[in-house]
């Protein structure tokens, strides 16, 4: 990680600023573990998830509400006080200046993390290559075959899954660290196939990993999180996956 320490001139305007942000979270000890950070929310995504509960995220033409040097005046203020950014979304990688937003970040001193759902493996490879993250929470969402039931999007699940492959080589070679997720919901294929899901990334390498409950707040409401034994359902389903020999697994209920 990056030392928070000395300031570096930069321009009044940049590549960065076209970045579309929908929001900005000052302080979050929840978007990375064990670090304190600053979270970006990205405005964009290709997919769409029927769980998603950032729905006013996912119009790709909606202009941002928050500037980029609002984000770095919070940066500036926070030194010492805060460990990175996490960019997320929607789907930050959709956006061409997160690049340039993360290299800022990063010549402030601080580390950058990233929140994907997998959409552009050749982006995140190149992120990846130039040395712009530090860390990332990727979601893997279902077995390859059963994607488009959960996204709406041919294709999705090769793309997230080739994702999984090049995160799991670079942190091999010393690269970003990796935190693999899954959300769950009742009776969706998502809750069949996460015990394999998990068994699959475990296989290909993956060494932490989250089992997530799905949040009904913001979500279009068309399913129900709560249905008749559902915690005790996912309780079980949380110890068969972390049975599974994990460096780091973590049970997030809603």
């Amino acid at each position: 990680m990056p030392e928070a320490g000395g300031t570096r001139a930069r321009p009044t305007t940049g590549p960065a600023d076209s970045l579309r942000i929908a929001g900005l979270v000052p302080m979050s000890t929840v978007d990375w573990p064990d670090h304190l950070v600053a979270t970006v929310f990205c405005q964009g995504c290709p997919w769409n998830c029927f769980y998603c509960h950032n729905l006013d995220l996912i119009p790709t033409r909606r202009p941002g509400a928050v500037a980029w040097a609002e984000v770095l005046a919070l940066l500036e203020r926070r030194r010492g006080l805060l460990d990175g950014v996490v960019f997320t979304g929607g789907e930050a990688l959709r956006q061409d200046a997160l690049a340039d937003a993360a290299a800022e970040v990063r010549g402030m001193g601080f580390a950058v993390g990233l929140h994907t759902a997998g959409a552009y493996p050749r982006r995140l490879s190149d992120l990846v290559a130039a040395g712009l993250v530090d860390w990332v929470g990727l979601d893997i969402k279902a077995l390859p075959e059963h994607y488009e039931a959960v996204v709406g999007r041919a294709g999705a699940g090769e793309r997230a899954w080739a994702c999984l492959e090049l995160l799991v080589e670079a942190a091999d070679r010393g690269g970003p660290g990796l935190e693999v997720r899954t959300t769950v919901v009742p009776g969706d294929v998502a809750a069949d196939d996460a015990l394999e899901v998990a068994r699959r990334a475990r296989a290909a390498g993956a060494r932490v990993y989250a089992l997530q409950q799905a949040r009904g707040e913001g979500t279009s409401g068309e399913f129900d999180v709560v249905a008749p034994g559902w915690d005790a359902q996912c309780e079980r389903m949380a110890e068969r996956i972390e049975s599974l020999g994990w460096e780091r697994f973590t049970y997030r209920p809603a």
